[in-house]
Parts: structure tokens; C-alpha cells; sequence
């Protein structure tokens, strides 16, 4: 069966698990880049993702493996694999195997805790990282707001989502906006941004969106994308939000998402309840994107109008991040 899509995964930073969740000692089995792989943290604290199948008999060795110190262990046989991925003990032989004695005896990925997430660097070519991840100060600052935080697994790609940010149009028609967003985009590098200006519904004291043309209000958002993996926005109304969002990739047909979003905590009263009602709103949205996301079919060579928006630029910027041409 052939699939839907035929593009490759994207180089790039990835979220895996919140810095909270994974404890010293825990192992968990997870599916990214369409590998099985263990995440684990040392007894030590470090955060560390291997390739999951040991290289001596193949047990995975996020189903029973045990943490340690510095290493984990597999639960076939007991070898010890430390967070380069070399074998540090096999307990019951006088002398490690140099096949395996070496960095990279299980495939070893980079990896950067920030942002209150787990990010490990994915290359298809095991090239080392080419940019960095982007540092929130207002997900590290006492002075804001726990995460409130969203999840989806999506049957497309990162490039199709990433891709309706620049497709200013739908917005009308998919998401009821009062009138298309007007935006300034930039593409450095790694690096793209949209500062947008647009006329929104207000919400009402209730947080729930009004309609009608006397409940329009001045919004301002300011995206910013490291990468195909990571993206910050910042919201200004009545009230502020950050949103981090996160998308990584399953394999190659199949992401997940997840939203991210803190206010300040001198937020209150009305402002808290807009802002609350805003964060509803955009979660709504997703699931308005969902269903369109996972039943189209990716048009390389779309037939594009003057109001699309930049499309096409947004593409030619995406496709730096694939090893070869998608």
C-alpha cells in the first residue's frame, strides 16, 4: 500500500516528555522517528535517548530495563549501556566485546532539557545539531503560570501543519476569523517569524466567543519557528499568553502534537478569564484543522491565488530541513 506521504522525516529538535514526568530511575519505551526507542534518566539525573534494541540479542530495552547510575541495563542479560551508547559491563564475561565497547554501540541522541521539555536532536545522517533550541523566559520564570497543556496524535506531517500559519485564507473558512489576518513573515535560516495583526472575536464574561460585528477587537501575535519542531507565540489582547508548541514526529505519516500555554500569574479577574477563554479557543481551532489535516493529500504543485499568503515561501524555507529534496 503505498502511503500518503512520500517525504522524508525533517532534521531538527524534538520534544519527547516533560523534564517533570521523567523521575531518576524511570524507562519508558517510546516510538519517535519511526524507531524504537528508550528514554530513560540516570539515577545521576541525566535524560537519555538510545536506539531501544540491544546489540547483544535484541530485547528492547525499554520493557524491563533497569537505570542506573551513569547507564541502563538490559533485562535479557544484564549489559550496561551508559548514555553514549557504548557498553560499559556485561556482567557475567571477563572482557566487553569491541563491537560494542565504543560511543554509538546503541545509537545515542543529543539531547537539551529547556523549556520545562525533553528535546532530543533527530538527522537521518546522524549529523550533529545545526541550530539550537529556543529559550522561553517565561517558561522558566516563578512569575508565570504552571503549563496548561494539550496533546494530539495526527495523521500528517510536520510540514503540512507547520504550513497553516502561511495559508492565511483558511482562517475565514475554517475558523470563523472576522476577516483575514494581515502579517509580516520572515525566513532566516533556521528561523521563521510572523508578527500578525488581526481583528478577532471578543469573548464574553463567561469565556465564550462572541459573534457579531460590535464584539470585534484588536489582537497581536508574534510566531516564532526554530526549526520544523518548535514554535513560540505570543499573544497580546486584554490579557497575555505564551504558547509553546511542539510537534515530533511518529514517523513518517503520523506526529504528535501538543500546546503549551502560561500567563502571568498577576492575572485576574477579567483579564484571567479572557485570556482562559482565548486558550479554549485555540484548542478548538486544532480540532477544526484535525479533520482536514488527516483526509487531504499534499499537492506539490498547488494552483495558488494573490490571497493564499506565502505559501510557497514557507515551502522553499521548510525544504532546508529535509536531507534531500522533498
Amino acid at each position: 500500500m503505498k502511503s500518503r506521504y512520500e517525504q522524508s522525516i525533517p532534521y531538527g529538535w524534538y520534544a519527547l516528555e516533560y523534564c517533570n514526568v521523567l523521575a531518576a530511575g524511570d524507562v519508558k519505551p517510546v516510538h519517535y522517528f519511526g524507531r524504537e526507542l528508550v528514554l530513560f534518566r540516570t539515577l545521576e539525573g541525566q535524560a537519555t535517548l538510545l536506539d531501544a534494541y540491544c546489540p547483544h540479542l535484541g530485547a528492547h530495552l525499554g520493557h524491563g530495563g533497569i537505570a542506573h547510575e551513569t547507564s541502563i541495563s538490559c533485562p535479557f542479560h544484564g549489559w550496561k549501556f551508559n548514555s553514549n551508547g557504548a557498553c560499559v559491563d556485561v556482567p557475567y564475561a571477563k572482557r566487553i566485546p569491541p563491537k560494542v565497547a565504543a560511543d554509538g554501540a546503541l545509537k545515542s541522541y543529543p539531547i537539551i532539557e529547556r523549556n520545562q521539555m525533553i528535546w532530543a536532536w533527530y538527522h537521518p545522517e546522524n549529523v550533529e545539531p545545526l541550530f539550537d533550541v529556543v529559550l522561553v523566559d517565561e517558561l522558566s520564570s516563578d512569575q508565570w503560570t504552571d503549563l496548561d497543556t494539550y496533546d494530539w496524535r495526527i495523521n500528517s506531517i510536520i510540514q503540512e501543519m507547520g504550513e497553516n500559519a502561511a495559508d492565511i485564507a483558511h482562517f475565514v473558512t475554517v475558523h470563523q476569523a472576522a476577516e483575514m489576518p494581515e502579517g509580516v513573515v520572515t525566513m532566516e535560516g533556521a528561523v521563521r517569524q510572523t508578527v500578525m495583526d488581526s481583528r478577532v472575536n471578543d469573548v464574553d464574561e463567561n469565556g465564550v466567543l462572541t459573534e457579531g460585528d460590535d464584539n470585534i477587537v484588536d489582537a497581536k501575535l508574534v510566531s516564532t519557528s526554530m526549526g520544523p519542531g518548535q514554535t513560540i507565540q505570543k499573544f497580546t489582547r486584554m490579557f497575555d499568553v505564551v504558547m509553546l508548541g511542539t510537534v515530533t514526529p511518529i514517523d513518517s505519516q503520523t506526529v504528535e502534537l501538543r500546546f503549551n500555554f502560561s500567563m502571568p500569574k498577576s492575572s485576574e479577574g477579567d483579564n484571567q478569564l479572557y485570556a482562559q477563554g482565548f486558550i479554549d479557543e485555540v484548542v478548538r481551532q486544532v480540532g477544526q484543522d484535525i479533520p482536514i489535516w488527516e483526509h487531504k493529500t499534499y499537492r506539490p504543485n498547488p494552483v495558488l491565488c494573490d490571497g493564499d499568503g506565502p505559501i510557497a515561501k514557507y515551502r522553499k524555507w521548510f525544504n532546508q530541513f529535509y536531507e534531500y529534496s522533498a
